[in-house]
């Protein structure tokens, strides 16, 4: 669900204070609080096979944030951020597990990419219609 999270994080709240968010998520995890899979925590983290996809957290709050915009609720400039954010998850992700492992490519996206995009896909639609119904809240109590 950390990824759902992270491309929320940059849609809902922009690119600054998505990216802030995810930030703060990221350091409590490094300090040690059990926030990363399977309720672990450590700067350990950071050097292993997931580090790569911790550090595209960041870029894809930022991504997606850019992309949906501040200013109206556009669906397809949701739908775009959020096809954005989770993709970029996945490209320091891959990189890193390549070389943090020695596999090559095509390994390395059968393994850390492949077996995740169902599941990214349904987290991917469900952040479009999080997004939109979080944004229609904000934007109907600031109109009021």
């Amino acid at each position: 669900m950390q990824n759902l999270f992270v491309v929320l994080a940059g849609i809902i709240l922009g690119p600054i204070r998505g990216t802030a968010a995810v930030g703060l998520f990221l350091l409590a995890g490094i300090f040690g609080a059990p926030v990363f899979a399977g309720f672990t925590g450590g700067i350990t983290h950071l050097a292993g096979p997931t580090g790569g996809y911790l550090a595209g957290y960041v870029l894809a709050a930022f991504t997606a944030g850019l992309i949906a915009g501040q200013n109206g609720i556009s669906t397809i400039r949701i739908i775009i951020a959020a096809a954005a954010g989770f993709l970029i998850i996945y490209l320091p992700g891959i990189i890193w597990l390549k070389i943090i492992t020695n596999m090559n490519w095509d390994r390395a996206v059968l393994a850390g990419m492949l077996p995740f995009l169902p599941g990214d896909i349904v987290k991917g639609a469900a952040a479009v219609l999080i997004a939109k119904k979080v944004k229609n809240t904000i934007l109907d109590h600031l109109n009021e």
